[in-house]
């Protein structure tokens, strides 16, 4: 074996201490090598999280905000309100005169018109009344004939002093009471003929006849007390239907904007997407002092007999105005105890703090009539925190409308 070999590694003796540098030189890069990782490890994450910090607080120092431009509100708004529908005329129709019931000729659901018997009272006990009293009108004619000549006769008997004045003057006062008499019996017999003629029951207006409380052989009694302990008061109920009448009350902040020319709709769960036209009839122009709203009547044209009385309708009233001021989306606002505060991000980039004054409210957005101008950037969805004068840094400009 050659002695300058080594055994292990086959090395000869000049390739030794050449060897041994080598792995001494690879062993300190290695070391090297793992320190500067462990160094790097800790170095890296500190220099990553200050580096964050310094872009939070900067981040901090300006915040991002982004804005709205105030766009015009439109000049409409559809105002909804529940009503309540009712006939055009509603009557309940009582006996004019005590009898029974000889026969009756509408049911409910009937159309009837005006002046149209419904209804037919027999009522002897009144046709009596009437006969006495025309007996007792003639009598009375007859006495009144009888003192009107002999008053006559005696007044041409004074002219000659046939007879004293006194009793000239007696029997004219005789015929004057006669007569007295005559137009009292005249009055009871014209009474009585007024009742007879209520013994048919009419209809007061043409309408629908909606409840009848009467059958044959039931007793009525004048002015619509119950002959039965089972009968109601009224013998029929009628409702006009060809028009309508709605009610709706107008809050107290709409009320200016109502007027005849004012369009107004109503709608009903039973007419998915048809409208029924009406028009501001009337109103009570004035506020009721509890609800703070103002009565107005809605008049409706029912001539195919769509809508029924008493259903109820949501009504659609059309408000408009001339002189609509800017909007802006509700979550530009905010709530402060002294009012309602828009935040405008000025020409430096600077808050400013406006209170302003709430117009119309549309719902996701709302009219502001006074405190911001076409110009200004309000900022959207503020936060709490935001204070005047603060720097902010403006991210994205919209209008009013696409932020709603």
């Amino acid at each position: 074996m050659n002695e300058n070999l080594s055994p292990e590694l086959g090395e000869t003796a000049e390739e030794r201490p050449k060897n041994s540098t080598q792995r001494r030189r690879a062993v300190v890069i290695g070391l090297s090598c793992v320190a500067i990782a462990l160094l790097a490890i800790g170095i890296i994450p500190r220099i990553a999280a200050r580096s964050a910090q310094a872009a939070q607080v900067d981040l901090q120092r300006e915040p991002t905000v982004s804005v709205v431009l105030p766009t015009r509100a439109p000049s409409s708004q559809e105002l909804l309100l529940p009503g309540s529908v009712t006939p055009w005329a509603d009557a309940s129709i009582y006996a004019r005169t005590s009898g029974y019931v000889q026969h009756w000729f509408a049911d409910i659901g009937a159309k009837v018109k005006a002046g149209q018997t419904l209804a037919q009272i027999d009522t002897p006990e009144l046709d009596a009344e009437l006969k006495q009293a025309r007996a007792d009108e003639s009598t009375a004619q007859a006495n009144y004939n009888f003192s009107k000549t002999t008053a006559q006769r005696w007044d041409t008997m004074l002219q000659t002093q046939s007879v004293a004045q006194q009793d000239a003057d007696s029997k004219t006062s005789d015929a004057a009471a006669k007569l007295a008499a005559l137009q009292a019996a005249q009055a009871n017999v014209a009474r009585l003929q007024e009742l007879v003629g209520y013994q048919a029951v009419t209809a007061p207006f043409s309408g629908t006849i909606t409840v009848r409380n009467v059958q044959v052989g039931a007793l009525v009694t004048a002015g619509g007390t119950p002959g039965l302990a089972t009968m109601p008061g009224e013998l029929f109920h009628i409702v006009q239907t060809d028009r309508l009448r709605v009610y709706i009350d107008v809050p107290q902040d709409d009320s200016s904007k109502i007027s005849p020319a004012t369009k107004v709709w109503l709608s009903t769960q039973q007419y998915p997407g048809r409208r029924f036209a009406g028009t501001v009839a009337r109103s009570s122009n004035a506020i009721d002092p509890v609800s703070r709203t103002m009565h107005v009547e809605v008049d409706i044209d029912n001539a195919d007999g769509a809508l029924k009385p008493g259903s109820y309708a949501q009504v659609h009233v059309a408000l408009t105005t001339t002189s609509p001021a800017f909007q802006l989306p509700v979550s530009a606002l905010l709530f402060r105890p002294d009012g309602v505060i828009v935040a405008v991000v000025g020409a430096q980039n600077n808050v400013e703090l406006r209170k302003v004054t709430i117009g119309r409210d549309f719902g996701t957005y709302v009219e502001v009539a006074t405190g911001i101008a076409a110009t200004d950037h309000v900022i959207n969805n503020p936060g709490d925190a935001i204070a005047n004068g603060e720097t902010v840094r403006m991210q994205s400009k919209a209008t009013a409308n696409e932020k709603a």
